[in-house]
């Protein structure tokens, strides 16, 4: 552009109206130029991402359905709790590269619309309440699907799993029934799903006539299973694959055993358990379904539920909403 401009500027003869002319026509062809490269750079397919094995496509017109704010941030800023494995975890001792299950289904689900899950920790019973404030676009932290909280946020259902016992190795207490617990010591993690149906325990030890349940709970599970360990209670009420994960894993499988079924936790069965999206942003809740959905129906989403062992807690379709209490 400045060379072009000396050289208008060298010939007496050419008149001010032709090089102004010519200035607009370099300006428009230069403008033209970047347009071009900028829709060519938005066009271009980026490079699959791989989550545990799987390479994962961005599929354009799943990108197309997202929110343009989200679009143009590249991200999609998700709230979680961490640690609680095998679905939210830290990738060694020390380190804050966050994995689990939560995690590589969020980036799988990510890279299918073409952006990036981006996962923050914050405390469980905080998690809501910064998405409905605005500082995150969703939660993905285990967090159970229930009516109460479709209130705060809107669920992309994607797993389903029931609640469990965590024990100390060998079950010292002799916890097979429910009611066993009935005036011992529990621990659970606060605001959970499993708290509110401790509570409804306490109701069945009172119909036997049995004691109350003392129940102590945590901000995080992890200290809810070191009352467990230490002997400050009998049993941790968690996610039936969570207590599996800590069982197999926690000092190579020595420290902990689980008690799992509906005679040992009671009248309850497997439950929803979604993404929450936030009620601000129209139309991320049908992108993050959709996206789901793809990766259902090509087996990604099967394949990576499978690198942590647990199948069984896939669902055949995304939904929203799914709670049925």
């Amino acid at each position: 552009m400045t060379s072009f401009r000396s050289s208008l500027l060298r010939h007496a003869a050419v008149t001010l109206a032709l090089a102004s002319s010519a200035l607009s026509l370099s300006a428009c062809s230069s403008s033209s130029g970047k347009s071009s490269d900028a829709a060519s750079a938005a066009a271009a397919p980026s490079a699959p991402v791989t989550v545990k094995g799987v390479p994962i496509s961005a599929d354009g017109k799943l990108t197309a359905t997202l929110p343009e704010a989200i679009r143009k941030a590249g991200k999609v800023r998700v709230a979680t709790d961490v640690p609680y494995p095998p679905f939210e975890m830290y990738v060694s001792e020390g380190s804050k590269e966050i994995t689990g299950i939560d995690h590589d289904l969020g980036q799988a689900i990510g890279a299918r619309l073409g952006v990036k899950f981006e996962f923050t920790g914050q405390k469980f019973d905080g998690l809501l309440p910064a998405v409905q404030a605005g500082k995150f676009d969703a939660v993905m932290s285990a967090m159970t699907d229930k009516k109460e909280r479709q209130q705060a946020v809107d669920f992309v259902d994607y797993v389903n799993a029931g609640p469990g016992w965590l024990v100390r190795k060998g079950n010292p207490d002799g916890i097979k029934v429910v009611t066993d617990v009935c005036g011992k010591s529990v621990s659970v993690q606060t605001g959970t799903n499993h708290q509110k149906i401790l509570e409804q325990r306490q109701e069945l030890c009172r119909q036997q006539g049995k004691p109350a349940i003392t129940v102590l709970a945590f901000p995080k599970d992890s200290e809810a299973q070191l009352a467990l360990r230490s002997g400050k209670v009998s049993a941790d009420f968690l996610d039936e694959v969570t207590a599996a994960f800590v069982a197999d894993t926690a000092d190579n499988g020595t420290a902990f055993d689980t008690v799992t079924g509906k005679e040992a936790v009671g009248p309850t069965s497997a439950s929803p358990i979604g993404i929450g999206i936030s009620k601000s942003v129209p139309g991320l809740k049908e992108a993050v379904r959709a996206a789901l959905q793809s990766l259902m129906d090509d087996g990604s989403y099967k394949k990576i539920l499978e690198a942590y062992h647990v199948p069984n807690i896939a669902i055949p379709q995304a939904t929203i909403n799914g709670a049925l209490d």
